[in-house]
């Protein structure tokens, strides 16, 4: 356990602490008990959370107890947007989101074993809760100075919108959770993301006023690309987790297009690869880039991390099937869905011949040009090749019932998509 926190800040993963010597030194006399929790302000976690997940895992490992909440009640509040305010969820669409993020955690901690981790729902301990109660018993211990201070309540303030007492109170509920599992729990660590250390210094303020101890908090950096551009909701380019909001495909796309400026970072972070192959990556990327190994080893990684190793054999497949030498027609019909729906392509009639397909996805200009590629040998349907100029895409082309893979060379792929049935 003493060389946990060496560790995390070795492969990029802590931002901020409360109070880093009293840390490490709690986590080296451990087991301590930590939380890490998740508002369903959407119906899927992303790969911000993951790496909070991440931490956790690490943490459990290394033998400290950890402690998965889902924010069953914070997330009928929401946290407090820097420009506007939040559209509240309905009870039964939180509920039901609170469901699908607890199957997600379930993917990357472990609940059973020898140190099985604890999922909570911070629902089950405010409900009852009153009105006067929660003025009395917890507002009182808030100071409103310190909480117009929070970067985002600040923001808000100081815009035309404002800010409702709705979302201004969010702070109180969050403290109020790690009070609780301080209490009931004996939890003395809370992680969040660093935009949420406001909200984690929120219960670390709460714990030291109600109940005269000292506690912790810890914060993961935002995950960003080369440029900086942070990967999120409020960017709208969110990597989901859910496989309905993002496909196992695409997930692993995404890894394995990593810019080589950014993937050995990202190897630190999202794997469990030790320095000296880290490092060896590294290596790779120097002196061996167009080999891609380290993008390769990441998406293998992460994708069998968050979706397992059948659906990481899937994607692999149909990565395979369209830029290699694999069998298209072998894939199966979600994966295939999946693998060419990011294709560009056209909605082509059966029976239509190859040489207007070619023309109406994309990859020749016209019939002539269309006649020359397959002319020259460079045509292939489900990656058979092309001979005859006149051959048509039949009906058994439509893989599944589908979508027939048109590719020019080996590298420019398109889909001629079956029309839907009226």
């Amino acid at each position: 356990m003493t060389d946990i926190l060496d560790e995390l800040q070795w492969r990029g993963l802590v931002a901020q602490t409360t109070d880093e010597a009293a840390l490490r030194e709690a986590l080296a006399d451990g087991p301590i008990t930590m939380y890490v929790g998740f508002d369903p302000s959407a119906d899927s976690l992303h790969i911000g959370n993951l790496v909070q997940l991440i931490v956790a895992r690490r943490l459990q490992l290394a033998g400290h107890r950890v402690i998965c909440l889902v924010g069953g009640s914070t997330g009928l509040i929401g946290d407090p947007r820097p420009d506007s305010e939040r559209v509240l969820r309905g009870k039964e669409q939180v509920a039901q989101a609170v469901e699908g993020i607890k199957s997600q955690v379930e993917a990357i901690v472990d609940f059973d074993g020898d140190n099985p981790a604890v999922m909570v729902n911070n629902l089950d301990w405010t409900e009852g809760i009153s009105a006067l109660d929660f003025l009395r018993d917890y507002g009182k211990h808030f100071r409103v100075n310190a909480m117009i201070k929070k970067d985002a309540v600040a923001r808000r303030l100081n815009s035309e919108q404002g800010i409702s007492y709705t979302e201004f109170s969010y702070q109180i509920l969050q403290g109020l959770d790690f009070l609780h599992l301080f209490r009931d729990r004996g939890c003395t660590l809370q992680l969040g993301g660093s935009d949420q250390w406001g909200n984690l210094l929120a219960g670390v303020d709460l714990i030291r006023s109600a109940e005269g101890a000292a506690v912790h908090a810890m914060t993961t950096p935002l995950i960003t690309d080369a440029t900086g551009r942070k990967y999120g909701k409020s960017e709208g380019n969110a990597l989901w987790l859910n496989p309905d909001q993002m496909s196992p495909y695409a997930f692993y796309q995404f890894w394995i297009n990593m810019d080589d400026a950014e993937v050995v970072d990202k190897l630190r972070i999202f794997t469990d690869f030790d320095r000296e192959r880290i490092d060896d990556f590294a290596r790779q990327v120097r002196e061996e880039p167009f080999r891609r190994a380290a993008q390769k080893a990441l998406a293998e990684s992460v994708t069998t991390l968050v979706h397992g190793a059948e659906a990481t054999a899937s994607v692999q497949a149909a990565s395979e099937a369209l830029f290699g030498k694999g069998d298209v027609s072998a894939l199966d019909a979600r994966t295939l869905a999946d693998a060419t729906a990011e294709l560009p392509g056209a909605y082509v009639e059966p029976g239509t011949s190859v040489v207007d397909a070619l023309v109406a996805v994309g990859i020749a200009d016209s019939r002539n040009a269309a006649r020359r590629l397959i002319g020259d040998g460079g045509v292939s349907v489900n990656n058979e090749k092309v001979t005859d100029a006149e051959a048509e895409l039949g009906s058994d082309a439509f893989l599944h019932d589908q979508v027939a893979v048109l590719k020019r060379g080996r590298k420019y792929l398109a889909a001629a998509r079956k029309p839907l049935q009226q």
